[in-house]
C-alpha cells in the first residue's frame, strides 16, 4: 500500500468518525427533547423561536449598518404631455411639447440646474472677460451625438449660423445678432460681443444640432424635415421608437438613456412620452395608471388630484413658482384719473393678494409686490416695501378701509351712485373727476376670474371698473401694441437673467417694446443700463434693489402674483427636484438623477 493510499484510508476513517459522532450528538438531542414534559417543550419552543428571531433581527441590523441603498440603472417612467410635438428642434421649438422633447434629446454648452442657475453641460469650462465682451468655452472630451458621430465646435458654430439664417426664421435669431463666433480648435470656441450684455450667457443653453445631418438639408426643407420628428441630438435621452396614429400624428415616443451623455447616463433606462389633446384626457390617463407624471396642470385639477390620492401616497403634487409676473399695468395717458398718485395707491392697497390667490389659484401662486418675481429675490435683499407687503397680514376689510381713507384724505368723496368723485376748483369753474376706467385682459379662465375679483374689490372703495375681455391675438394686436387700454391685466416673463430693461426702460414704451405701463423714470433708466451691462454680481443686485424701490414708489403698475408650475407625479420615480423653473421644460433639469430601481450595496464598495 503506497503513502497516498494510506492517507486516503486515514481520511475516510476520520470522516466516518465525525459522521458517527454527529449522529450520536443528534440522537442525544432527540432523546433529551423526547424526555421533556409538555411544559418543558413549550418553554423550549418559545426560547428557540426567540433565539431565531433575535438572530434574524441582529443580522438585519448588521445589514442596515453596513449597507446603503443606491439607485441603479433600469426601470421605466412614463410622462404625459398635453399637446403634440411638431418641432423637436432647438431652433424651431415653439410649443411646450416641442420644448419638453427638445430639452431631453438635445444638449447645450450650458443647462439649467435644479436651483435655477446655469451649469456646464457639453462645456468642460468657460471664462468671461473682465469687460464682459468675450466668452471662451472649452468642450468636454469625447462628446458624441446619439448616432456615435463626434460633437465638436464645428457643430456649435453651425447651429448658431443656422439660428441667424433669415430663411430659417428661427425665434433664436435675435439672441445672436452682432455676436462674433471664432473657432479656436475642435474643442474651443470664442464668442465676442460688441457691447457688454450680462443676459447673453442664457443663450448658451441652446441645443446643438449635428452638422453632419442638417448641413445636407436645404433651407426650404428645414421645417419639414423628418429630423424634426425623429431627431438626433446629444442629450440625456435618445429616441428608441415612436408610435403614430393612422393620420400620421405622433402619439408617443419611447426614449432610451444615452450612455455617453455629457453629464452621465440617466438612472431611468426608458422614458416614455405620451401626448394628449387636453388636460381631461391626460388626467384620466394618470388616474388609470397609464402615466406616472403630468406637468402644467391647472390649480383646480392639482387640488382634486391631491385630495383624491394623497391618502394612499400614490400622488404627489410638486410645485415651483414660475418667473411669470402678472400685474395690472396703468396707462395714465388713456385714463387721466390714474395720474393721481393717491388713486394708484388706493387701488393697490385695496387688493388682498393672498385672498385673491386662494380664490383664483387655490393657493398655487405667490404674491408679487414689485417688478421682480419673489422666487428670483433669493439673492436680492428686498426693499422695505417688499418686506412689508410680504409680511402684511391685513384683512380684506381693513385694506378696503385703508384704501377709502387714502382717497377721502385726498379730497375724494362718494357720489349718489357710489362712485368716488373729486371736484377741483379752477377760478370760478369747478371740474369733477370720477374714478372710472376699463380693465382689459385675455380670455383665459384665471385672468377672467382675477379681473372679476378685482372689479368687486375696487367697487367697494368707489371705483367703477368695466372689464374688457379679448382673445389672445386680438388683445396683442388691437389693444397692447397700439397701447389702447386704460389698465391691462397681463403677465411678463422675467427670465433667470433678471433683465428688466424691456419692461421698464423708457425707450421701450412704444411697440415693439414691452413697457406696457408706459413708465418713464430717468433714474430707473440708468439703473437698468447698469444692471444689464455690468458683470459684477453685487453691483447688479444693488441696481435691481434700487429699481424695485423706485418703481414701487411710483406705482406704475399693481403687482399681483406669480403662478406656480404644478407637476403631478406618482411615487415611482425618486429624487425629482423642481425648485426654480425658468421654463416648464426645466422640470427635467436633473432627470439623469431620477431613479426607479435601487439595490443595497456594502458601504465599503461605494465610491466616496
Amino acid at each position: 500500500m503506497n503513502e497516498k493510499t494510506k492517507e486516503s484510508v486515514q481520511n475516510d476513517n476520520i470522516d466516518q468518525s465525525i459522521n458517527k459522532n454527529t449522529l450520536n450528538t443528534k440522537g442525544q438531542i432527540l432523546n433529551i427533547l423526547k424526555s421533556f414534559n409538555i411544559t418543558e417543550k413549550i418553554i423550549f419552543s418559545v426560547v428557540f423561536v426567540v433565539f431565531i428571531l433575535s438572530g434574524l433581527t441582529i443580522l438585519s441590523q448588521l445589514n442596515k449598518a453596513f449597507t446603503i441603498t443606491q439607485p441603479v440603472h433600469g426601470g421605466t417612467y412614463t410622462e404625459g404631455i398635453v399637446g403634440y410635438a411638431r418641432f423637436i428642434n432647438p431652433l424651431l421649438s415653439y410649443t411646450d411639447a416641442d420644448k419638453d422633447l427638445t430639452s431631453l434629446i438635445y444638449a447645450g454648452l450650458l443647462k439649467s440646474s435644479t436651483d435655477g442657475q446655469l451649469m456646464p453641460e457639453l462645456a468642460e469650462s468657460y471664462t468671461v472677460s473682465e469687460d464682459g465682451l468675450i466668452y471662451n468655452f472649452k468642450l468636454k472630451d469625447n462628446l458624441t451625438f446619439h448616432d456615435g458621430v463626434p460633437l465638436t465646435t464645428d457643430d456649435v458654430e453651425f447651429t448658431i449660423q443656422k439660428a441667424l439664417d433669415v430663411e430659417i426664421n428661427s425665434p433664436k435669431a435675435l439672441n445672436w445678432n452682432g455676436v462674433q463666433i471664432e473657432k479656436i480648435s475642435k474643442t474651443e470656441i470664442k464668442f465676442t460681443l460688441k457691447k457688454s450684455y450680462t443676459p447673453f450667457i442664457e443663450n448658451l443653453t441652446i441645443g446643438i444640432l449635428p452638422k453632419h445631418i442638417w448641413a445636407n438639408i436645404q433651407n426650404e426643407a428645414f421645417d419639414i424635415s423628418a429630423f424634426n420628428r425623429e431627431p438626433i441630438g446629444s442629450g440625456v435621452y435618445k429616441i428608441k421608437s415612436s408610435f403614430r396614429d393612422s393620420s400620421g400624428l405622433y402619439q408617443s415616443y419611447t426614449l432610451e438613456s444615452f450612455s455617453k451623455y455629457a453629464r452621465g447616463e440617466a438612472f431611468i433606462k426608458n422614458l416614455v412620452i405620451k401626448f394628449y389633446k387636453n388636460e381631461t384626457d391626460a388626467i384620466d390617463a394618470y388616474n388609470g395608471g397609464y402615466i406616472d407624471g403630468l406637468g402644467g396642470i391647472t390649480p383646480n385639477t392639482a387640488t382634486k388630484a391631491h385630495i383624491k390620492n394623497i391618502s394612499d401616497d400614490k400622488a404627489h403634487v410638486v410645485k415651483s413658482t414660475l418667473p411669470r409676473l402678472f400685474a395690472i399695468f396703468l396707462n395714465q395717458n388713456q385714463a387721466p384719473v390714474l395720474l393721481n398718485r393717491e388713486v394708484r395707491l388706493a387701488l393697490n392697497t385695496a387688493i388682498d393678494k393672498n385672498a385673491l390667490i386662494q380664490d383664483v389659484f387655490n393657493g398655487f401662486a405667490t404674491p408679487a409686490n414689485g417688478p421682480i418675481p419673489y422666487n428670483q429675490q433669493t439673492e436680492l435683499e428686498k426693499s422695505e416695501d417688499s418686506k412689508k407687503n410680504n409680511l402684511d397680514n391685513s384683512t380684506s376689510e381693513s385694506r378696503i378701509e385703508s384704501a377709502k381713507k387714502i382717497l377721502t384724505d385726498a379730497g375724494w368723496r362718494l357720489d349718489d351712485e357710489g362712485t368716488m368723485i373729486k371736484e377741483t376748483k379752477k377760478g370760478k369753474s369747478i371740474s369733477a373727476q370720477k374714478l372710472t376706467f376699463t380693465l382689459s385682459t385675455s380670455n383665459i379662465p384665471e385672468l377672467k376670474k382675477t379681473a372679476e375679483e378685482i372689479q368687486k374689490t375696487w367697487a367697494k372703495i368707489g371705483a367703477k371698473v368695466e372689464i374688457e375681455i379679448f382673445d389672445g391675438a386680438d388683445l396683442n394686436q388691437k389693444i397692447i401694441r397700439p397701447r389702447k387700454y386704460s389698465t391691462l391685466l397681463f403677465g411678463n416673463i422675467i427670465n433667470r437673467d433678471l433683465d428688466l430693461y424691456p419692461f421698464w426702460h423708457s425707450s421701450q414704451r412704444n411697440d415693439p417694446g414691452l413697457n406696457t405701463a408706459l413708465y418713464a423714470n430717468l433714474k430707473v433708466d440708468k439703473l437698468l443700463d447698469i444692471a444689464r451691462s455690468n458683470i459684477d454680481k453685487d453691483t447688479r443686485l444693488e441696481a435691481y434693489k434700487n429699481i424695485e424701490t423706485e418703481i414701487n414708489k411710483d406705482i406704475p403698475a399693481i403687482f399681483l402674483y406669480s403662478p406656480d408650475y404644478i407637476y403631478l407625479t406618482s411615487d415611482r420615480a425618486k429624487n425629482i427636484k423642481i425648485n426654480n423653473l425658468n421654463y416648464p421644460s426645466e422640470r427635467f433639469a436633473n432627470i439623469n438623477e431620477w431613479y426607479t430601481d435601487t439595490e443595497n450595496i456594502w458601504k465599503f464598495l461605494v465610491k466616496q
